[in-house]
């Protein structure tokens, strides 16, 4: 590959006479022992211009004819274009579940890109960022800032997608996701996700105080609901995100655990959702959240679990 990429027009080697020794390329000799007769590697250009490489094998006696390589030239700029638009296509589906998550990039490449676009879900929503961030972020060097932010998403939000639920955005120091109730034991999963992000950031924190560092804190909060899923911004700039009453009361619970100094708050609604064993819970009471007509009962995720 690499010869065709510095310029080579073709690599063609005759696999049913006498070997070289040694031979030019490892390949040759594990191509004879599948029986092959002939090899031959040509590039294919893209529209950018870059190279890429196509090969071909076989086994038929005497190998490929003078026909056979001029029909494969041929072949070659109908093959690169079919090929380029496969690639870009896994290229974008690749960027696309990077950045916005692999549901809503399913969406957007299926053409779901007209503001205001959507669909009402029922889904459990997480909610949770780390405190304190500002004041570390004002002390500590840039470097130091990213490595943390990282190492923070790394621990809370990687247990979000492994239990199937979908990071809808990092901001700033947060994380907002959703788990969607029309899949099996949505809460459940979700409330699993938080047990395994809490017993992550302990252990980070384990190596932060073994290192003299000071411990990371956070808040993380639960809640159920019906939320858009969709489009909203400019008419030139999207974010494919959740928005409704049930997103702001996730948000407030998040802000109430920092009030009342707890890592992990659910909703009455939320914990009615979840089959667990008993005592994983305690009750905090019913509180006011800002802006929310009604006040909402409040559990916290009990220290056993």
């Amino acid at each position: 590959m690499r010869a065709l990429f510095e310029g080579a027009e073709a690599i063609r080697q005759r696999l049913d006479i006498p070997a070289p020794v040694p031979a030019e390329f490892p390949i040759y000799a594990e191509l004879r022992a599948e029986g092959m007769t002939d090899y031959l590697a040509m590039p294919m250009t893209f529209t950018d211009g870059t190279r890429h490489a196509v090969t071909w094998a076989t086994r038929r006696a005497g190998g490929f004819s003078g026909e056979d390589i001029r029909a494969l030239a041929e072949l070659l700029p109908i093959l690169a274009m079919a090929v380029e638009i496969r690639l870009n296509r896994r290229i974008a589906r690749t960027l696309l579940d990077t950045y916005v998550g692999r549901h809503a990039g399913e969406r957007i490449l299926a053409g779901e890109i007209r503001r205001g676009s959507g669909t009402t879900v029922r889904a459990a929503i997480w909610q949770c960022d780390l405190r304190g961030f500002t004041g570390f972020a004002e002390r500590e060097p840039r470097d130091a800032v990213i490595d943390l932010l990282n190492r923070f998403f790394e621990a809370a939000a990687t247990p979000i997608e492994a239990k199937g639920g979908e990071i809808l955005k990092f901001m700033g120091d947060g994380v907002l996701a959703i788990f969607p109730l029309e899949e099996d034991a949505a809460c459940a999963r979700a409330l699993e996700a938080a047990i395994e992000a809490r017993r992550a950031m302990r252990s980070l924190n384990r190596q932060r105080h073994e290192a003299g560092r000071e411990a990371l804190r956070f808040g993380l909060a639960l809640h159920v609901g019906d939320v858009m899923y969709g489009n909203i911004g400019t008419a030139t700039r999207l974010d494919f995100t959740v928005i409704g009453p049930a997103v702001n009361v996730a948000a407030r619970l998040q802000e109430l655990a920092k009030e009342l100094d707890r890592e992990v708050l659910l909703s009455a609604g939320f914990a009615a959702l979840c089959s667990c064993a008993a005592g994983w819970f305690e009750p905090l009471g019913r509180f006011p959240l800002r802006g929310v007509s009604e006040p909402v009962d409040v559990f916290a995720l009990a220290e056993v679990v």
